[in-house]
């Protein structure tokens, strides 16, 4: 017969030892200290047999077989260990060398026995029980009885999504402070700060043309004019600049006019309600108070003017003139990494040129639960903290790491999907509560999720012992 000594995944934990204690062979035989150990590429097992109460006639034999088993068949049959009579002893020791082995003992002569050995891991394993199989040799009756579990704990199986491909778009964004001479639209390039303001448009459009992985594919223009009226006249100002700058960017780089968008904000007042709410001056809120009317811009501008004018002359000289901006956008496509070898050089260099999908790839070449492993997934999360699919990967994460509370921050954030369903059934499982786990280990195993339908064996082989 087949007793499950040890259920749980070996990848998730280097060394899982138990103190607990279970029979086999009717109650004769009680196994205890069962540890099992996972080094890089061996699986050290070990257990103690107290069979001071085992009952063997002296022409009967008892094998008893270890092996590690998976639920899709996968089997490593470990070493037996032999508890014989004394007829059977003598037997052995004539006819062959089963009795050279050190898992050999003549069961009259010994109580306990202490049984360990290894096997080269395969990566099945992960998720492996540990059972032992009973074969009595030379009796009329079998000895029958109920799988049992030494460890109690359930071992989860955790459900991690590969992301979808996408064509990866990206953008830079800045701000530039251009210098124009009064009521001119006419860009001069050694005007006053103009240099330096221009050079940073320059370099960030750079950043992306000297990389060989990307392509431009537009660039937004949008230009503000301070709220000093009249408010025409600040229309046609923001609207000409707006105009030369993208013409000046248009003739530096000779780029086409289809990937350039303009708009403009004749006057710009979410801006200057901003600068007035951070600040401390005088009637701070009773200029915020007038900001937020609902009125023609020009008498909205003069009645504060008129109201407070000392806060008027101080906001005109320290605030208007970083109201009169040009916000640029520079988007672009990163191309798609076929080669996972590239992909991994890309990953320790520049990964924000990763999607989450070569992301996902590169975890795939470490081991599930390794603290490589975890990395990609923290990065993940880290470049993409709204995406779903990032959430809930590294909310399996945290799972595996045991930081429960982590991992409902990111099960928050992970959405609907059947395989977060699953995700949350999954962490009420570790916890214990299984009957509220159930329900979402279900419905997910019908929504197709291939994880749940096993989670669901592992609940009721716990349940069944409780």
């Amino acid at each position: 017969m087949k007793r499950i000594l040890y259920t749980g995944a070996l990848l998730l934990a280097g060394a899982i030892t138990s103190n607990a204690q279970t029979t086999i062979m009717g109650g004769q035989v009680e196994v205890e200290k069962v540890n099992v150990t996972r080094s890089e590429q061996n699986v050290f097992v070990s257990m103690d047999l107290d069979i001071d109460k085992l009952e063997m006639k002296k022409n009967r034999e008892v094998i008893l077989t270890p092996e590690l088993k998976d639920t899709l068949g996968n089997v490593k049959t470990l070493p037996d260990i032999w508890l014989v009579g004394r007829n059977r002893y003598y037997f052995h020791l004539r006819n062959d060398s089963i009795a050279e082995g050190k898992n050999f003992y003549r069961s009259s002569k010994t109580s306990n026995v202490h049984y360990e050995t290894t096997v080269p891991y395969e990566p099945w394993m992960r998720y492996a029980d540990l059972m032992v199989n009973e074969d009595v040799c030379g009796c009329s009756d079998l000895l029958l009885t109920d799988d049992e579990m030494l460890l109690g704990a359930f071992v989860p199986l955790y459900a991690f999504v590969q992301p979808p491909a996408e064509i990866k778009t990206r953008d830079i964004k800045g701000e530039a402070f251009i210098d124009f001479p009064v009521s001119q639209t006419v860009i001069y390039p050694d005007y006053r700060k103009n240099p330096s303001e221009l050079k940073k448009i320059q370099e960030t459009i750079d950043v992306v043309r000297n990389d060989s992985d990307a392509t431009i594919t537009g660039i937004s223009i949008k230009g503000y004019a301070s709220p000093e009226s009249p408010y025409d006249n600040n229309t046609r100002l923001a609207k000409g600049r707006t105009q030369a700058l993208k013409e000046y960017v248009q003739k530096l780089y000779d780029f086409p006019d289809s990937i350039f968008t303009t708009s403009y904000e004749p006057e710009d007042w979410e801006g200057l309600r901003e600068y007035v709410e951070a600040s401390s001056i005088n009637h701070k809120y009773e200029i915020l108070d007038w900001i937020d009317k609902d009125m023609e811009a020009d008498a909205k501008e003069w009645s504060i003017k008129s109201r407070y004018p000392k806060e008027y002359a101080y906001l005109l000289k320290n605030c208007y003139p970083a109201l009169r901006h040009s916000d640029y956008v520079v988007e672009y496509v990163i191309r798609s990494y076929t080669d996972l070898n590239e992909v991994k050089r890309i990953y320790e260099t520049s990964p924000g040129k990763l999607s989450l999908n070569e992301l996902y790839l590169v975890a795939g070449t470490y081991e599930e639960g390794t603290e490589e492993f975890n990395e990609v997934f923290e990065t993940m999360v880290r470049l993409y903290p709204n995406d779903e699919i990032a959430n809930l990967n590294m909310a399996n994460v945290a799972m595996i790491k045991e930081d429960y509370t982590s991992a409902r921050k990111y099960l928050s954030k992970a959405g609907s999907s059947p395989e977060a369903e699953y995700a949350r059934g999954l962490l009420l499982s570790i916890e214990g509560n299984y009957n509220a786990a159930r329900p979402y280990i279900e419905k997910t195993k019908a929504s197709g999720v291939e994880e749940a339908d096993e989670c669901l064996k592992r609940i009721d082989r716990i349940s069944s012992k409780e």
